[in-house]
């Protein structure tokens, strides 16, 4: 028997039968039909898809019987058929949850075939995106998105149990390629705004002079160009989650508009007065150290307190140690079975390659390594000569390629290391194990 149930409240018995026998003439609609208000709402239950409801009843009046239907579950969707074209009645009606009005003459039939089309298809469409959402959900459990054993990656599991039990803003730091926008997307999607919507921006994609208005919308008119009024992402977002990506990029004018948004929780469109309430949950993510900025003057120090919320900082694949090879043998398995390809392994020698290659590009890059290395090796095992490593990012071995003086080299590590960590002197000091005074002397010194 069909799912989409459709009740016929009507005391006329020929009206009625005649409703019934013009629906049922499409076989996945199942009807049944009611005289009375009482004896349907005796059976309103059984939880019908789509009732059509006679205005004027012997028993009860069909007002009465909407606001009952709207009291059990104001998501049924009511058509009334009513005698007699009273335009105040059916305003009152459709105030009161009816889904459409028709007056009973020769089109009547058509109309209701129409509309329980028109309501089926939405019905289906919101099944649909309640499954995709369903689906979306099971996608994003932690360990179905970020794959890895180390104690790095623990700590970011736990860090997102965290995260998802409030609202709180998150701040996400790593290098380029390490998985920001997953941990975003993990964050929304096993947190309570599950269901609402994610939406991401990417700060550095978008031109200057385009950025407030992709974020806060403009009204028709606002400058040229604009030739209807746009939505912005925070106004998209509702009461869901805002992910800006890459926020280290944003301008101090742009950062300025920003804060007042995040403060007052409410915006203007470019070129609009009307004030529009925001509530959406704020995600951030940026490879550069926004502390630093901040001292550089790049960085506005008030809308930096205001966004580092809980700071969950990824750490690079390098320091990931044989989270590399599970992640390898990850990509390998999921490029096989995306193209139907026969299961391959990966040799010793292979395995030796990648766990002494730094990974400049991180995650992203030794994705395309080893899809690559699938397509290259000529057997089910994937040898080191079909692992492809980018001379331009190779390891800092290339240090040791040209012989130098003992002091030639330190200056060379520590050069490196500064611009592999954006001149961060402390950090530098403390991940070489130096005093910070020694390479503050050296570049007093102009040595590096």
């Amino acid at each position: 028997m069909s799912n989409f149930k459709i009740f016929i409240v009507e005391d006329d018995p020929f009206y009625g039968e005649m409703l019934k026998y013009h629906i049922s003439l499409n076989p996945d609609y199942s009807v049944e039909k009611f005289q009375t208000g009482k004896d349907f709402l005796n059976n309103l239950h059984r939880n019908p898809s789509v009732v059509t409801l006679d205005y004027t009843l012997p028993d009860i009046s069909g007002l009465e019987v909407l606001k009952k239907i709207m009291a059990y579950n104001p998501n049924i969707p009511v058509i009334i058929v009513s005698g007699q074209e009273d335009v105040s009645t059916a305003v009152n009606l459709l105030k009161e949850g009816a889904y459409d009005y028709f007056v009973k003459n020769d089109e009547t039939k058509d109309r209701i075939w129409n509309s329980l089309k028109k309501i089926r298809e939405k019905l289906n469409l919101e099944k649909e995106i309640d499954s995709l959402k369903e689906e979306i959900g099971r996608k994003y459990i932690f360990g179905n998105i970020i794959k890895g054993n180390s104690p790095g990656i623990k700590k970011i599991f736990s860090l997102i149990e965290k995260a998802i039990q409030t609202n709180i803003t998150v701040s996400i730091t790593g290098e380029t390629g390490t998985g920001k926008d997953l941990v975003a997307k993990a964050i929304h999607y096993n947190s309570a705004k599950a269901n609402l919507p994610f939406i991401a921006i990417n700060v550095s994609a978008i031109p200057k002079e385009l950025i407030e208005s992709e974020m806060f919308g403009h009204e028709k008119g606002a400058f040229t160009g604009a030739v209807t009024r746009k939505i912005g992402k925070f106004e998209e977002a509702g009461k869901g989650t805002i992910f800006l990506d890459e926020i280290g990029e944003m301008d101090q004018y742009m950062q300025v508009k920003l804060l007042r948004v995040l403060q007052e929780k409410e915006l203007n469109r470019v070129g609009g007065n009307e004030v529009i309430k925001v509530n959406a949950r704020v995600i951030i993510a940026t490879n550069r150290n926004l502390a630093e900025e901040v001292k550089k003057g790049n960085f506005r120090q008030d809308l930096y307190f205001r966004l580092l919320g809980l700071n969950i900082n990824l750490p690079p694949l390098r320091d990931r140690g044989n989270d590399i090879l599970l992640l390898a043998k990850y990509f390998v398995d999921e490029f096989c079975k995306e193209n139907d390809l026969q299961k391959k392994s990966l040799s010793q020698k292979a395995q030796e390659k990648l766990m002494n290659y730094d990974f400049p590009g991180n995650v992203r890059e030794l994705k395309a390594i080893m899809e690559l290395a699938v397509v290259m090796a000529n057997s089910e095992v994937i040898d080191d000569n079909d692992i492809s490593l980018s001379a331009a990012t190779r390891s800092s071995n290339f240090l040791m390629d040209e012989e130098d003086t003992l002091q030639g080299y330190d200056k060379k590590i520590i050069k490196h290391f500064l611009e592999k960590y954006d001149n961060n002197i402390l950090e530098v000091a403390k991940k070489l194990d130096i005093g910070k005074s020694t390479i503050y002397r050296m570049i007093k010194n102009k040595e590096i």
